[in-house]
């Protein structure tokens, strides 16, 4: 019998409540809000969704700005509940969604490890094991003691996919984080994936790199304005995407 997917999406789809307003402080607005003065409208960022994800699995989500493929990862991430549908995600998940989430700007990169390894649902005793090995990877070794607020971007992403990936998870989502940092750091990055994918790890890719969707994932699928535009083998929704594009 086949496996079950790591990941199903049913019919999902999610609003954001926009207030209108034209009070001209938040005062105002506290006050309007509680006499029910305040005017919402629901902006639809994902409209009936459906897709499975199988284990061992890379799946890129493409689009342009604006398409809702940063809140469909967060969907998945269980960082933001679907307004309508369903979502069933099964197994340990590792969310590298917004670079420097979970990490805290006045600890050192040895107490964002610990951290951030305990908010993936890692023992504090084993992620305290991993701090060398992890810095050594992400090429930190010698900023170790030093308070992350002064980290670049890119050591930024360089320890927190570094964190993300030390153990292999049954799902990862990676959002643009391949695009970040030098050509050497985004190598490693690929080197990375593929290892653990060879742990049968299952990966949600979002990426602008055409040529790394083509080139990393078994199945994609194109997003525009909150809808599944088309689905499948990532030659054909790639080519599809650009000749629009």
């Amino acid at each position: 019998m086949a496996s079950e997917p790591v990941v199903e999406l049913r019919g999902v789809s999610l609003a954001y409540r926009l207030a209108h307003n034209r009070t001209g402080s938040f005062k105002q607005f506290l006050i309007s809000a509680v006499k029910r003065q305040v005017r919402y409208e629901r902006l639809w960022a994902l409209s009936g969704i459906s897709f499975d994800v199988r284990p061992g699995e890379v799946f890129a989500v493409i689009g342009p700005n604006g398409a809702g493929k940063s809140t469909l990862m967060k969907v998945i991430a269980r960082v933001l509940p679907p307004t309508d549908g369903r979502v069933i995600v099964r197994g340990s998940v590792a969310p590298m969604i917004e670079l420097g989430a979970g990490f805290n700007g006045e600890l050192t990169a040895a107490e964002n490890i610990v951290l951030y390894g305990a908010l993936l649902g890692r023992e504090p005793d084993f992620m305290r094991q991993r701090i060398h090995p992890i810095a050594q990877w992400a090429e930190l070794q010698e900023f170790l003691d030093v308070p992350i607020r002064s980290y670049s971007t890119g050591m930024l992403a360089r320890l927190g996919f570094s964190v993300a990936t030390d153990v292999a998870p049954q799902l990862l989502i990676v959002d643009e984080v391949l695009s970040v940092g030098d050509e050497g750091f985004q190598r490693k990055s690929k080197a990375r994936i593929e290892e653990i994918m060879s742990k049968g790890t299952s990966v949600v890719l979002v990426s602008h790199s055409l040529d790394t969707v083509r080139a990393m994932a078994h199945r994609a699928m194109w997003l525009d304005h909150g809808e599944m535009k088309m689905l499948g083998a990532p030659e054909e929704v790639v080519g599809a995407y650009e000749r629009v594009a």
